[in-house]
């Protein structure tokens, strides 16, 4: 990569924070950068239920895409030996969401965030899915505001001694991964799921999925902030009920 993208759109012309603003400026501290368009570093910290059209969703998608191949890279640099599979579960687990919220706490990042009124009410400024997404667009920004090496630099810092340990063979797999492996063992059909509940604003929703296991007399359900995280539960339920030989 070597051109940076358009940054002239109409994503970054939100409202611009005076270049004294002491909160951005002490964000710009802790992360170690310091940015040449400040729009850039505002538009990161806006979450969509205060603009639903200037808010951090395009940055949060270059930043993920990014932070991705950054991570995919460096693996592969470090672990010469490491399988494919290996290498996988090892990037899934420094780029899922727990991995980048908890790092948005250490940086302290819900105080800087700019939320609409409900998500204030509620306590969005410490939701992991808000603070993840917060720091993929921050890291997307940095891409923009200054090209792939700033950007790569903030990424391995921000991951420091998580990257230092990660180790082939030391992760586990997740529960749908887990789930699947063990029914194509047994030869059996592979689960099902299905989204029958969706509660709650746009910015604040739950979903609830059913896991349909032929193996099991009835399905079982799980919840969560996300698709894939009520997925998740789901399956871990139908693990617990396979191993237990509840059928």
């Amino acid at each position: 990569m070597t051109d940076r993208p358009n940054i002239d759109g109409p994503s970054v012309t939100a409202t611009m924070a005076p270049a004294s603003d002491p909160l951005l400026a002490e964000l710009q501290r802790r992360l170690d950068y310091r940015f040449t368009n400040l729009r850039l570093l505002e538009l990161a910290l806006t979450h969509r239920s205060l603009s639903g059209r200037h808010n951090n969703e395009r940055l949060e998608f270059l930043g993920d895409a990014f932070l991705g191949y950054v991570v995919a890279a460096e693996l592969f640099d470090r672990h010469g030996d490491a399988k494919e599979n290996q290498l996988t579960l090892l990037r899934a687990s420094l780029v899922r969401g727990k991995t980048l919220a908890d790092l948005g706490r250490a940086l302290g990042l819900g105080e800087f965030l700019r939320l609409g009124s409900g998500e204030l009410k509620s306590g969005g400024f410490r939701r992991d899915s808000i603070l993840a997404d917060a720091v993929e667009a921050i890291m997307g920004a940095v891409l923009l505001d200054g090209g792939p090496e700033p950007s790569r630099g903030l990424i391995l810092r921000l991951l420091g001694d998580r990257l230092e340990r990660a180790r082939p063979g030391e992760v586990s797999k997740d529960p749908k991964t887990r789930l699947q492996e063990l029914l194509q063992g047994r030869g059996e059909a592979l689960p099902e799921y299905q989204v029958v509940e969706v509660v709650g604003s746009d910015h604040a929703q739950t979903f609830t999925v059913a896991c349909r296991v032929p193996a099991l007399r009835e399905d079982v359900s799980g919840k969560g902030r996300t698709r894939r995280a009520a997925e998740q539960q789901a399956a871990s339920q139908a693990l617990d009920r396979l191993d237990g030989g509840t059928l």
